[in-house]
């Protein structure tokens, strides 16, 4: 398997919404030709070469900002992680800090509490690149990453059903919207 860089580039994720199911897919397609390439050691493109990313956390992660700084390290990118103090209003407001980064980065990790916080954040950089690592509402990348993962071990999710066994949070809206975006349906077992 080929590793091919489509013509899919959104510039901010703050959402499984923010794609089409067709866009969905094709990250997803990228996601496994990569994750292929990465296990038998060839050489993959290396998009990030040259270039920043941020990672500006509220929340702690040991797992988030583990897989995010190697992600952005073999891709060839730098990872900068200003203290979280500074990061995202501490000393200045959530819009200065992402107009700042805006000319020194090439894209922001952003894990935080409200999903306004990381709105406001996006909004105020529209030329940065803007990724969801976790917000109370919406947990974007561990649905793809879990929907990766469903169709390693399942083939299609067209017409399938997954089940949903924990809090009713963040994830399992995430989940649900991509499960859906890829033609399968989610139940989710939740605790009031």
């Amino acid at each position: 398997m080929s590793v091919r860089v489509t013509s899919w580039q959104p510039t901010q994720f703050l959402s499984v919404l923010d794609l089409t199911p067709g866009e969905l897919e094709s990250c997803l397609a990228l996601a496994a030709s990569l994750k292929s390439a990465r296990r038998g050691h060839r050489p993959h493109p290396m998009p990030l070469a040259g270039r920043h990313v941020a990672l500006l956390f509220d929340k702690p992660s040991l797992r988030t900002r583990s897989t995010f700084v190697i992600a952005v390290r073999e891709l060839g990118g730098d990872v900068i992680e200003p203290p979280a103090d500074v990061a995202l209003g501490g000393r200045e407001s959530i819009e200065d800090v992402a107009r700042n980064l805006e000319r020194w980065v090439f894209g922001v990790v952003v894990r935080t509490f409200a999903q306004e916080r990381l709105e406001r954040f996006a909004a105020a950089a529209p030329g940065l690149r803007v990724v969801n690592a976790l917000t109370d509402q919406e947990h974007p990348c561990q649905a793809l990453a879990d929907c990766q993962t469903l169709i390693e071990r399942l083939g299609s999710l067209r017409d399938r059903t997954i089940a949903f066994l924990g809090d009713g949070n963040n994830v399992a809206a995430s989940l649900a919207q991509a499960v859906a975006m890829l033609g399968g349906t989610v139940a989710v077992a939740s605790p009031r």
